[in-house]
Formats: structure tokens, C-alpha cells, sequence
């Protein structure tokens, strides 16, 4: 809800950038609590990176732990949700909750002055008493550099513009990087019928999405409530039951435990869903990280070289907050990432919701969990305009 000002700029008490499930979570907690708000997105649509999605793509969490505050998954939705039906759900939630972003609005810069936020986008400018950031940890993907990319003439994109396999049909492709995506888009390929290499850099923890009829989330959040030196000796052993040493193929199991891995780098483990059957199988093949580029293909570290049709670069996405955050010294970790949900001292009035890669469970869960303590964060924090001074500029 806008507030009238003699400033040109847009005063709103409550402003959300990002109509993403983190932008869509804090909205609907504030809108039941009956506080106003307004939300901003800089594409047409709500929930528009889930709409860009590769096909194939599913939830690797179960719905009953990833839906939005106050809304649970319909019951005939599958336990884990694809991709064209959770756009159909976030729609379905903005209707509930009467969440009406203003389109079209990238923030380009935002900084705070005399205790209000100031908000600078492509299309206007807000001042805001509070700001929430839910832009997504995923905000902007990472395109690596490597020696003779620029002669290469075949096809090379990252896998955020991977959609489904049809324009490799009999083709030979590379996969760089085993992530999530990167193992779900090869797997994708090569059950259609694509010539799939898998380039791997290092050590892959890899967890089943599954065993024994249990997902591996359900019994990940049971092994987070142990002591981490008891949950971690029991991950490791449950990953050697379902997994087993792959090195064998071209994959090195970490030392280090699933769980450790997640709580001190926030990096996911492979959630496998098919992808370690085709490897062992050898209808993926692993090869060692790239090199260099040549005009057919590409050079392995390990010297070897093949031809490749396509280069899919699966190599992750950054958050990039200090593109249009003005101040973020003391604000972000190593991997670029708020260190805060409710900003303090003088990140006063500035939340984060969305970017936990940190706790088990899934980064829905984790949504869930910090749209609450926002919105109650909001709720009490009295924070208004200055009655007797002018608001700045």
C-alpha cells in the first residue's frame, strides 16, 4: 500500500523485492496479518524462474514440507510436485492472498539514509521503512571462462536456458558440472536417446532421493536432531549402503559427510534420481574437468580430448546482492550470501528470505520457517515515518 508524500518517489512502509515463493511466503504472512505491503518483480509473472525451469524438473522434497504458509499442496498433487504444476500453485496462492506485484521492475539500486531504505528500479524509484529481499540465491548464473571457448562452433549455454533434449536428438553432448541440474539434465538427455558426457571437477556427495520407500529429506531432518558427530557417521554410512565408491566411473566420494557439507558451505548433495544407474551402466559417461576449448569440442584436464555437438554448462548461479546493494560490507559470507534474516545495525529494516542454503530440509521448508519470523519481525518492529522531518531523497 503506497503512502502519499511530497517525494516523487513511491513511500510504502513494506516492500518486497521478488514474486518468487520467498517474495509470495512473506506476502501471504503479511496479508493474513493484515499489514500492507507492496511487492515488486522484474519479470511478468509470479514464481517466473519456476516457469523458465528445464521440462522434467520435480520438487526433491516432499510436498507436505514445501508448500507456502497457509496453503498446502492440493491432495491430488504427487509427494513430489513437477514443475508445471507448482506454477500453477504459486499462481493459486497470489490469488488466495491477493498478491498483486508491480511487473516489470528490476531493483538497480537500493540504499539506506536518515532510517529509510531507498529503492531505485528500471521503472521507478520507493521509499521504504522496511525492506524484504527474496531476489533468490540463484539470482544470476555463473558462465566460467576457459582458454579457446570463443572458437567453439558448437552450441554452448548454461543450463538455466536448458529446456528438454529435443534439439540434441543424435547428438553428442557435454554436461559440465555435477550439481543438481547438471545430474538431472544429463540423466534427461540420456533417457532420450543423447550421447551424454558428465563433466565432473571433484569429490560429489550423492544421496538417493529415496530408500527404502522413505524419502532421504524425512530421515535427513530425524539425523539433524543427533548430535552432528552421531547424524554424520550414520549419513555416511547410509550413503555408502545407496551409493557406494563410484570412483571407479570418474566420481570421488568427499570425505566430508552430506550433512557437514550442507551446514558449513551450504552446497546440496546430489539428490539422485536416476543418474548414478546410467554412469555405472556407462550410458553416461564421466570425464574429468574441462581444460580448454577447441572449434569441435573440448580438452579434459587429464590431457584427452573429444568432439561435442553442445556444452552445457551446469556450473551454478550466485546471488549477486552487491549488484544493487550500495553497502554490503559485513553483510554477505564466502559464498554470497546474507548472513542475516533480519538485518542489524545498519542493515536496520533490510530481511532476507530465501537464501538459507545453511539448515536441512530444502530451501521451501527454510521459506516457510523465515517468512514467519519476518513478517512477526515486522509486526513488531513500530517502525513509521518521521512525522517531523522531511523524508530524504
Amino acid at each position: 500500500m503506497a503512502i502519499s508524500g511530497a517525494s516523487s518517489a513511491t513511500l510504502v512502509q513494506n516492500l518486497i523485492i521478488g514474486a518468487g515463493p520467498a517474495g509470495l511466503a512473506v506476502a501471504g504472512r503479511l496479508r493474513q496479518l493484515g499489514i500492507p505491503f507492496e511487492i515488486i518483480e522484474k519479470s511478468d509473472h509470479v514464481a517466473d524462474a519456476w516457469r523458465r525451469h528445464y521440462d522434467r524438473l520435480c520438487l526433491h522434497t516432499v510436498k507436505e514440507l514445501s508448500h507456502l504458509p497457509g496453503f498446502p499442496f492440493p491432495e491430488n498433487y504427487p509427494r513430489y510436485v513437477p514443475r508445471s504444476k507448482l506454477v500453477d500453485y504459486y499462481e493459486a496462492y497470489a490469488k488466495k492472498y491477493q498478491i498483486h506485484p508491480l511487473t516489470g521492475q528490476e531493483v538497480v539500486h537500493l540504499r539506506r539514509k536518515q532510517g529509510i531504505w531507498l529503492v531505485r528500479t528500471t521503472k521507478q524509484d520507493f521509499r521504504a521503512a522496511n525492506v524484504v529481499i527474496a531476489t533468490g540465491a540463484n539470482r544470476v548464473p555463473v558462465v566460467p571462462q576457459w582458454p579457446g571457448q570463443e572458437a567453439y562452433r558448437g552450441q554452448l549455454l548454461h543450463s538455466s536456458a536448458y529446456k528438454n533434449p529435443a534439439p540434441w536428438s543424435d547428438q553428442k553432448v557435454l554436461v559440465v558440472g555435477m550439481g543438481n541440474s547438471g545430474a538431472e539434465i544429463a540423466l534427461d538427455l540420456c533417457e532420450n536417446g543423447v550421447d551424454v558426457h558428465l563433466s565432473v571437477r571433484g569429490p560429489v556427495n550423492i544421496v538417493p532421493r529415496d530408500f527404502l520407500g522413505n524419502p532421504t529429506q524425512k530421515t535427513a531432518l530425524k539425523l539433524a536432531k543427533l548430535p552432528y558427530w552421531l547424524g554424520d557417521r550414520i549419513g555416511i554410512l547410509l550413503r555408502s549402503i545407496t551409493i557406494g565408491d563410484l570412483s571407479r566411473f570418474g566420481i570421488a566420494t568427499p570425505a566430508m559427510p552430506p550433512s557437514k557439507q550442507l551446514r558449513l558451505s551450504g552446497k546440496t548433495p546430489v539428490i539422485d534420481i536416476g543418474t548414478v544407474a546410467k554412469i555405472k551402466s556407462g550410458k553416461i559417461k564421466v570425464q574429468p574437468a574441462v581444460r580448454s576449448f577447441t572449434p569441435e569440442g573440448v580438452v579434459f584436464e587429464n590431457g584427452s580430448s573429444l568432439p561435442f555437438d553442445a556444452v552445457i554448462l551446469a556450473t551454478g548461479y550466485r546471488s549477486r546482492l552487491g549488484d544493487f546493494i550500495e553497502y554490503t560490507q559485513g553483510l554477505l559470507d564466502d559464498y554470497d550470501l546474507p548472513r542475516y534474516t533480519i538485518g542489524e545495525g545498519e542493515f536496520q529494516g533490510l530481511f532476507f528470505v530465501g537464501f538459507d542454503n545453511y539448515t536441512t530440509g530444502g530451501v521451501l521448508g527454510v521459506i516457510n520457517r523465515d517468512s514467519a519470523i519476518i513478517a512477526n519481525a515486522i509486526a513488531t518492529s513500530g517502525a513509521n515515518w518521521p512525522e517531523d522531518e522531511e523524508l530524504p531523497e
